[in-house]
């Protein structure tokens, strides 16, 4: 079994879903799944302001060599900004990424009022130190792979669940925020966190 089968499906883009919202102050929102976004050609803009790097869009399979050369071309970066973070397209890139993050030390911030959804989470979880700003929106769902196999339909040793918990756990997020994930919303919904849920699961360190 590929543990990583469903990479193009478990992080969906729900960008369209913001322009429906009044704001992201009411974390507790669910939403349902909008026309997507052509996620084909996902395009991520990176916009650098001294030693602070701002960054918008779907995360896609190039996520871990264009934040390298981001990098390499800026080697002063301290900090990720996210500002809006619809989801990825390659969850196993996403994980490369937030690893690569964490190895080479950096923050990372939600922008206030911005969004991170779904595997824009796991991005912002491989900051060193990770800071959430004012009416920021965290918003997560459960998966579904290519054969349309969701997580209940798995065994609960299945390679696919330990590659998500080993994850958090190296990103120092507690195993239980994989199986809340899980719960909180079906693959085509999204659940936004509370503030209380985002300080139980360790989501930001500030």
């Amino acid at each position: 079994m590929n543990h990583l089968r469903f990479t193009a499906i478990k992080c969906i883009s729900l960008c369209v879903l913001f322009l429906s919202l009044v704001g992201c102050s009411n974390l507790n929102t669910q939403a349902s799944k909008p026309n997507l976004a052509n996620l084909d050609n996902p395009q991520l803009e990176i916009y650098i302001e001294k030693d602070v790097a701002f960054i918008s869009g779907v995360l896609g399979p190039d996520l871990p060599e264009q934040l390298t050369n981001m990098v390499r071309q800026s080697p002063n970066i301290q900090t990720l900004v996210l500002v809006d973070i619809p989801g990825s397209i390659d969850q196993e890139a996403t994980m490369q990424a937030a690893r690569l993050i964490r190895r080479l030390g950096l923050n990372t911030m939600i922008a206030r009022t911005g969004y991170v959804l779904s595997g824009g989470v796991d991005l912002f979880l491989g900051g060193v130190k990770r800071n959430i700003g004012a009416g920021a929106g965290v918003g997560v769902h459960s998966w579904y792979d290519q054969l349309g196999i969701e997580p209940e339909e798995l065994n609960l040793a299945d390679p696919i669940h330990g590659t998500y918990v080993n994850f958090y756990l190296e990103m120092g997020v507690p195993e239980r925020f994989y199986w809340f994930s899980l719960d909180a919303a079906p693959a085509e919904r999204v659940y936004f966190m509370s503030p209380e849920e985002i300080y139980d699961f360790q989501i930001a360190t500030d």
